[in-house]
């Protein structure tokens, strides 16, 4: 959907990874490799973004970095427009405020790489109703058009793991 409006594929690819994870930063050769698209492509559409304001930049050792703007008038809007493309602001209104005790809520796979994509992964930390959750699941993939799959750790099983788990590239939705 957000590719009728936006012609460029890679800089979808760049506004998903940036702007559903304002947190995040990276630079050049790392792109080439986490989007599949070649360097120049990927450097184009980051001087795009950086002269729009939307992403500011800065040099860390050789390397230039790349982080969302998050002081930049349209960064609200333009979050939310792709937790919307994405079905992430139903998920979270549907579901995750409604399952039960959750500490945290974390984002992973293709979507939290940048990627488009029709599957939803999740990590749950917590404790949960897992039936009413799959309930809410069921209902909520019919509404966004997405799949979601989840798995779900308590916290003491959840900090034991952590560093295993969790990866560079998922994005925390909600922590309580």
């Amino acid at each position: 959907m957000l590719d009728a409006l936006i012609t460029s594929k890679t800089r979808i690819k760049l506004l998903l990874k940036f702007f559903l994870n304002s947190s995040k930063q990276d630079y050049l050769r790392n792109l080439e490799t986490e989007l599949g698209d070649n360097t120049n492509a990927i450097r184009v559409e980051l001087n795009k973004l950086e002269a729009a304001g939307l992403l500011k930049s800065f040099v860390k050792g050789n390397k230039k970095f790349f982080q969302s703007n998050t002081k930049h008038p349209l960064f609200t809007d333009i979050q939310s427009i792709l937790m919307k493309i994405t079905g992430l602001d139903e998920l979270m209104k549907r579901v995750l405020e409604n399952v039960g005790d959750l500490e945290r809520v974390y984002l992973t796979g293709s979507l939290a790489q940048g990627n488009e994509s029709e599957i939803i992964d999740l990590i749950l930390v917590g404790k949960i109703n897992r039936a009413y959750f799959s309930e809410l699941i069921a209902k909520s993939e019919k509404f966004i058009h997405k799949k979601i799959r989840f798995v779900v750790f308590d916290a003491k099983e959840f900090a034991e793991k952590e560093a295993k788990i969790i990866s560079e590239n998922d994005l925390m939705l909600w922590e309580k």
